[in-house]
């Protein structure tokens, strides 16, 4: 097997065996067994299917997407008040701040800089908007997508 290979496998399963990692586990699995916000997941699928059906229409009726656009951003809202949502979210983020920084960390090593020592934090007030200095965990306002 590749070094490179086995280093990133046992990466993976470092990140598995994370606190941070157990925490996301849990918060999705209360999740798929909240019912309420089952109903409310599948609800709101409804309204997003029913709104691109009525925009697909040549005259799309424009009350009756406002309305569905009222009723979805209702359901969403209650959506993220469950608090099971709240600590998945927050569990998701903590997972996507910690893959942010190690994938930092990787390009920093890319561009250069001494892996023992580089920090994908410190580039945060040097971020020029393109993420080639920090792969993208710089937390700047743009979009990494």
């Amino acid at each position: 097997m590749d070094n490179l290979e086995k280093l990133a496998r046992e990466l993976g399963a470092a990140i598995q065996n994370d606190e941070r990692y157990a925490k996301f586990v849990a918060a999705r699995e209360a999740n798929d067994k909240d019912t309420g916000l089952a109903e409310l997941m599948s609800k709101i699928q409804l309204i997003q299917i029913s709104y691109q059906h009525e925009a697909a229409k040549e005259n799309a009726d424009e009350g009756k997407l406002k309305a569905y656009d009222e009723e979805f951003r209702g359901v969403y809202s209650e959506i993220m008040q469950n608090q099971n949502m709240r600590n998945y979210e927050m569990a998701r983020k903590d997972i996507d701040d910690m893959m942010n920084y190690l994938t930092g960390i990787l390009a920093l090593c890319v561009n250069g800089d001494d892996p023992a020592t580089c920090d994908p934090t410190a580039h945060n007030d040097a971020c020029g908007g393109d993420c080639s200095c920090c792969g993208g965990g710089c937390d700047h306002d743009h979009d990494h997508e």
